[in-house]
């Protein structure tokens, strides 16, 4: 059984920078597609970025593009997730997530959740964003 256990979440001002962590229990990222999906009140978690089997390639939501860069340390079994130029908007549960099917496709990096079940997930941490 993969865990996922992230850190790093915390209240920033608006275009403030976090830096989250998702350390996995074992080397999966030859076999798993692992990333960043949140989640709001009342609303169904959305994938934010992740980064491909075996070759690491990541994948964006258009609303960060440009403000967050997925990474991944092999040696550290750990990834990465550098949030710049915070938005109200990103306030959110940050959960890491570890998948077959994530960053898959080029079409569909982010299979939805009322469509799709994910392998593996972290518990999440929260990510606030205001003044």
């Amino acid at each position: 059984q993969v865990q996922l256990v992230e850190s790093g979440g915390g209240l920033v001002q608006p275009g403030g920078s976090l830096r989250l962590s998702c350390v996995t229990s074992e080397n999966i990222f030859d076999s798993y597609g692992v990333g960043w999906f949140r989640q709001v009140p009342g609303k169904e978690r959305e994938g934010v970025a992740c980064i491909s089997r075996p070759f690491g390639r990541p994948q964006y939501t258009n609303s960060v593009k440009g403000r967050f860069t997925i990474s991944r340390d092999n040696a550290k079994n750990t990834v990465y997730l550098q949030m710049n130029n915070l938005k109200p908007e990103d306030t959110a549960v940050y959960y890491c997530v570890a998948d077959v099917g994530l960053c898959h496709r080029d079409d569909l990096p982010f299979p939805p959740l009322h469509q799709y079940r994910y392998d593996f997930w972290g518990q999440g941490t929260q990510v606030t964003v205001s003044s």
